[in-house]
C-alpha cells in the first residue's frame, strides 16, 4: 500500500528552485465607459467571482502555499488576488504597478520590468502574480524563451500557469510545469459544473 502523504509530482519542488504562478484575473464585466469610465475600476462579474472562488479550492490542492502574491492594482485583478489570499498559508496580496493592464505603449511595463520587480523578493520560493492577458502572455513568453513575443500562449480568465526556475527568475530560463484552465481547477476541487 502506498502512502499519499508526500507532495505530488505537481507540487514537488527541488531545493533552490523557484515556482512562479501566473494567474489571469477571473471573468470581469465587459468594458462599459458609462459604468466604468476608468477601466481599472471594472470589477469581476458575480459569476466570475463565484467560479474563481471554487477554482481556488482546486488550486490549493496542488499549491498549498505561496510566499508572495503580487497583483495588478486594477480592481478585477486585485479582487482575484484577494480570493487567493483567503486560502490557508497564502499571504495578503501586494500591489505591483508594473502588472497593470495595457500594452507597453499605453503605460504597461515590459516583461523585463516585471522580471526586475520579482528581484525585490529574493527569499521567495513561490510567487503568485495576478494580472491581465497581455501582461501575462508577454511575461510567460519572456521567461520561457527570452523574448516577449517568443511564444504564443493563452491563459484563460481564472486560469493559472506554473513556471519553474532553477534559481531566480530570468529570461529564457523558466520551465513550463503546467497550465490549468478554470475548468481543470474546478475538477481538482471536485466542483466541475459543465
Amino acid at each position: 500500500m502506498t502512502s499519499n502523504k508526500g507532495p505530488s509530482l505537481l507540487t514537488r519542488r527541488p531545493e533552490g528552485s523557484v515556482d512562479l504562478y501566473l494567474v489571469r484575473h477571473a471573468v470581469a464585466f465587459r468594458r462599459d465607459p458609462d459604468r466604468w469610465p476608468h477601466g481599472r475600476r471594472r470589477p469581476l462579474t458575480p459569476e466570475g467571482e463565484e467560479e474563481f472562488r471554487l477554482a481556488v479550492r482546486g488550486l490549493a490542492r496542488i499549491v498549498p502555499k505561496v510566499d508572495v502574491i503580487l497583483s495588478s492594482p486594477f480592481q478585477r485583478a486585485w479582487r482575484t488576488a484577494e480570493m487567493l489570499s483567503e486560502l490557508d498559508s497564502w499571504p495578503a496580496p501586494e500591489p505591483s504597478p508594473v502588472l497593470r493592464a495595457g500594452r507597453r505603449s499605453r503605460r504597461g511595463a515590459s516583461p523585463e520590468e516585471v522580471t526586475l520587480a520579482l528581484e525585490d523578493y529574493p527569499d521567495a520560493k513561490s510567487v503568485a502574480v495576478v494580472a491581465h492577458k497581455i501582461r501575462l502572455q508577454e511575461l510567460a513568453a519572456y521567461l520561457l524563451t527570452g523574448e516577449g513575443d517568443g511564444l504564443e500562449i493563452k491563459i484563460r480568465k481564472g486560469g493559472v500557469m506554473c513556471i519553474r526556475f532553477d534559481g531566480a527568475p530570468a529570461p529564457g530560463t523558466g520551465k513550463l510545469r503546467w497550465l490549468l484552465t478554470p475548468k481543470a481547477l474546478l475538477s481538482l476541487a471536485g466542483k466541475y459544473f459543465g
